[in-house]
């Protein structure tokens, strides 16, 4: 991750300012606001504002006046008895924003999650950044045999120093050639206004997928836990779960109460069907049961047995 000197200076004036509010804060969070944390090769986080905390939730859920009980243990046990009911108003009463860089075709999977608001750097006003993400040599994968959006072996030796060249020299090229449409040229970040060449909304379409970009994503607590539900998952792609890992971090800052009873009931959980409750009662009370008189298909039988740990009854 490459910060510039006004950026730098910027994160640490906006850190060293003190405001007095009389709304909620969360000091672990606080201690964390505004700063970048590093994402992959040239990437980041950060935290750029947020509104309300555990209590926020807890007085949503009661519609009350102040902050909640004074016990924590019973704020607690509200919260977790919302989570485990799939209540989800109260959740959305808190919201965060975040400031993130990231490679373009991660931010393509990204925004697939229509519950943020999101204002994306223009690379029809200004000159994107001469930075592209580059896999780490365990990152690079072949083409899973079982799953059509997965990794499967890791690539080694001249195949992945190949494929490493090429990802390397294509970004490259593409970034002159950009350079040349735009006639101008990216130095820190200096640029010639009065150089003509096609219009910038133009050059961009032919950059690479792993040029980095930048937004402002704002979301609330609901769908923030949502998404990292999804993107924090060890089946999620290995790039955006990057930065999910990150997330997962400053929510656990920001409301931890709610991350504790997010990891028990949702990351830590699992969904059951009707037939596969079934399936559990007959296994706990010893009954014969398998596959052909479960009435459970070959992949839900998988799933259900993985989720409990039965490795021996996998097919």
């Amino acid at each position: 991750m490459k910060l510039t000197k006004e950026q730098i200076k910027e994160i640490k004036d906006l850190q060293s300012e003190e405001n007095v509010t009389k709304r909620v804060i969360a000091p672990e969070l606080e201690k964390v606001l505004y700063e970048a944390i590093p994402v992959l090769d040239h990437g980041f986080i950060r935290v750029i504002d947020y509104m309300g905390d555990d209590t926020s939730v807890v007085q949503s859920a009661r519609v009350s006046y102040g902050k909640g009980t004074k016990q924590v243990s019973t704020d607690s046990g509200l919260i977790k008895y919302l989570m485990r009911h799939w209540h989800s108003t109260p959740f959305e009463m808190c919201e965060i924003k975040y400031h993130v860089k990231l490679p373009i075709f991660i931010a393509r999977q990204w925004i697939r999650h229509r519950t943020a608001n999101v204002n994306e750097y223009s690379a029809r006003y200004s000159i994107l950044d001469k930075e592209f993400y580059l896999p780490q040599s365990q990152h690079l994968a072949a083409q899973s045999l079982n799953n059509r959006q997965g990794r499967g072996s890791i690539l080694t030796g001249e195949k992945a120093k190949q494929v490493l060249e090429l990802l390397k020299s294509d970004a490259e090229q593409t970034y002159s050639n950009y350079e040349k449409m735009l006639n101008q040229t990216y130095e820190g970040n200096i640029i010639d206004e009065k150089a003509t060449g096609l219009a910038r909304e133009l050059a961009r379409m032919n950059l690479t997928l792993n040029t980095y970009t930048q937004w402002y994503w704002k979301t609330d607590l609901l769908n923030l836990m949502n998404f990292l539900r999804l993107r924090a998952d060890q089946h999620a792609q290995y790039e955006i779960r990057a930065y999910a890992d990150v997330m997962m971090d400053t929510l656990k800052k920001w409301v931890p109460i709610t991350y504790e009873a997010f990891l028990d009931y949702r990351v830590g959980g699992t969904e059951v069907s009707k037939k596969g409750k079934s399936v559990i009662k007959k296994l706990i009370k010893g009954e014969e049961i398998n596959l052909e008189n479960s009435g459970l298909s070959k992949r839900e039988w998988n799933e259900l047995m993985d989720a409990f740990d039965q490795k021996d009854k996998i097919i």
